[in-house]
């Protein structure tokens, strides 16, 4: 059965609006997994936007399900992943422009550098997912690095404008997915799903992990944290 991780940097953006010390992550992590979530995500930008390195190090005192900390492929966020030890780190492109991550890491292009960031995170004891597009050049640089994991990014397929662009981003998911399982690797899905356009994917049985933060955020808004994780596990557990 499918895991569903809940990533809350958006509780931080928040927090961060006001640059004082609610709403705390920490505790919303601590709700999502007494909801019932499996895992929590923070993502641990340069520019610290909105999850501080506190928080990291709470969260990894605190968490009693898994701890995945997003972070660009950097020596600096390599080292911190390395000293605070969460479960996984996912590799993510990062720009200090843009509003949300935007696409998938081109490891094919910045193969070294994402190569010698996974083994010393492996290193450290860490599992390795690299955030990638369902893009068969993508995924086998993936797992030439020696990644255990990739999340597929599911951004184009949110984004879809038709439903025949929507049929076209699914196609290419579900190529993605059993392409990366036949090179061995696991595969995770994330980014711009919502309690709509994750049903379709619930099918998909090689499917390990959803990694959902902002449409349960901002669900939970409405309806409360506990109630926002529920509804999105009812719908990844059918």
């Amino acid at each position: 059965m499918a895991k569903l991780s809940v990533n809350v940097d958006h509780i931080a953006t928040v927090r961060q609006a006001r640059l004082i010390n609610e709403p705390d992550p920490v505790t919303a992590a601590a709700l999502a997994e007494l909801a019932g979530c499996q895992g929590i995500i923070v993502h641990l930008r340069e520019d610290r936007r909105h999850i501080q390195d506190r928080d990291v190090e709470v969260l990894r005192k605190t968490i009693t399900t898994k701890l995945n900390l997003e972070m660009a492929a950097v020596p600096e966020m390599v080292d911190i992943a390395r000293r605070i030890r969460p479960d996984m780190s996912c590799l993510v492109p990062e720009k200090r422009q843009e509003l949300t991550t935007e696409g998938g890491l081109d490891v094919a292009g910045n193969y070294k550098p994402i190569a010698e960031a996974v083994q010393r995170l492996q290193e450290a004891g860490i599992a390795v997912s690299l955030f990638v597009d369902a893009d068969h050049d993508q995924i086998k640089a993936s797992r030439d690095t020696g990644a255990e994991y990739i999340e597929i990014h599911t951004g184009h397929y949110a984004d879809a404008k038709t439903l025949k662009e929507e049929d076209l981003r699914f196609d290419e998911i579900v190529k993605g997915i059993d392409y990366a399982v036949s090179r061995g690797l696991k595969v995770n899905v994330g980014h711009g799903l919502n309690y709509r356009n994750t049903q379709r994917l619930v099918p998909i049985k090689d499917i390990q992990e959803y990694s959902i933060g902002h449409s349960i955020i901002a669900r939970a808004m409405l309806v409360g944290l506990d109630r926002a994780v529920r509804e999105m596990l009812a719908i990844i557990h059918g």
